[in-house]
């Protein structure tokens, strides 16, 4: 289906629905959702090069991955946001450039992004406590939304985010009111707000009941499964070891299932368990009793806010930082149960 195509089946001019496309603030909330939901369904695809020619831009956006994260690359959930984002950059005539970046070149791939004016704007992904990508990318005037929030910025930028501190914060509360005590978390990398940010969450929750952490129950690295296996195995082999796990990634915490079942134990009986990344689409823990007790957060919308969101701020380059946070929802599953004596 082309432009004529699709103006004719809506009944409207092929200006209204580009522009409806395009996100100009002229076309009402409604014509606008009507436009992409028949561009949708009519698998419309706009001709990217005569959209560059008419209105000087690059119709591409950047997603720059460091080397250091790499296994976001091949994480599902960066596969569920970066899915959630193309289906909004397609709607509106983008395309999406992915570059993997080894951590010492990354300054100069933006600077070359920008300069070859190869991108419209970029998403920020993996950000970390305190970011100098933030710094970079306000001098270099390139567009940008974080997924995520920088803990330790004093400026104003655009992010859309999980609320990672208040979901394990209630996670932990669960299993305290389960009767644990002894709770390890198995986090990601703590340099990155993500993990920072669920480890204050986790200690909050403590504080909040005048319990002390045990130091040997934390633990921070890139999120694998094999990370999950080596520090669950290890952890259950302490003579007073752990009768909670909480878990920072669904792939984590297949290595922990396999270490726990290795152990002679029981998940939800023996030890109980509570993960994040529930909502992506190749795992499907939505049964009538979830097979894990977990925060729930869709990845994939946070992926369409976050295109939306920058899509708008390359529209309007005055526009004021725009920010989103998401919250999560405790979904109880078959993983979690009483403190077993």
């Amino acid at each position: 289906m082309n432009l004529k195509q699709l103006s004719e089946h809506l009944g409207l001019s092929q200006t209204t629905v580009s522009r409806a496309l395009n996100g100009y603030p002229e076309v009402n909330e409604t014509t606008r959702r009507r436009v992409e939901r028949a561009a949708a369904e009519g698998n419309y695809r706009p001709n990217l090069r005569a959209m560059s020619l008419a209105t000087g831009k690059a119709m591409a956006i950047g997603h720059v991955v460091p080397v250091a994260h790499k296994n976001d690359v091949v994480n599902p959930v960066f596969a569920e946001f970066v899915a959630g984002a193309s289906q909004t950059y397609n709607l509106h005539g983008y395309e999406l450039m992915l570059t993997i970046a080894e951590t010492k070149n990354e300054e100069s791939i933006y600077r070359s992004l920008a300069a070859k004016r190869a991108v419209d704007g970029v998403i920020v992904h993996s950000p970390l406590r305190d970011d100098p990508r933030l710094a970079l990318l306000n001098e270099i005037g390139l567009p940008f939304v974080v997924h995520g929030r920088v803990c330790d910025s004093k400026t104003e930028y655009n992010w859309i985010d999980m609320n990672n501190r208040r979901a394990f914060k209630q996670a932990t509360q669960l299993l305290i009111d389960l009767g644990h005590k002894k709770i390890a978390l198995v986090n990601g990398q703590e340099t990155l707000s993500f993990a920072w940010l669920r480890r204050q969450g986790y200690e909050e929750a403590f504080k909040d009941n005048q319990l002390e952490i045990e130091p040997a129950f934390l633990s921070s690295a890139a999120l694998t499964e094999t990370y999950g296996y080596e520090k669950a195995s290890e952890l259950l082999a302490l003579e007073k070891s752990p009768s909670a796990f909480l878990v920072s990634s669904y792939i984590v915490a297949l290595g922990i299932r396999r270490a726990i079942s290795q152990a002679g134990l029981n998940i939800g009986k023996d030890i109980s368990v509570i993960i994040h990344d529930d909502e992506l689409s190749y795992f499907d823990n939505s049964a009538a009793v979830p097979q894990f007790t977990s925060t729930r957060s869709s990845v994939r919308e946070a992926g369409i806010l976050a295109a939306e969101m920058l899509l708008k701020q390359i529209d309007d380059p005055g526009l004021y930082p725009q920010t989103q946070l998401l919250e999560s929802h405790l979904t109880i599953g078959s993983s979690t149960g009483p403190y077993k004596a």
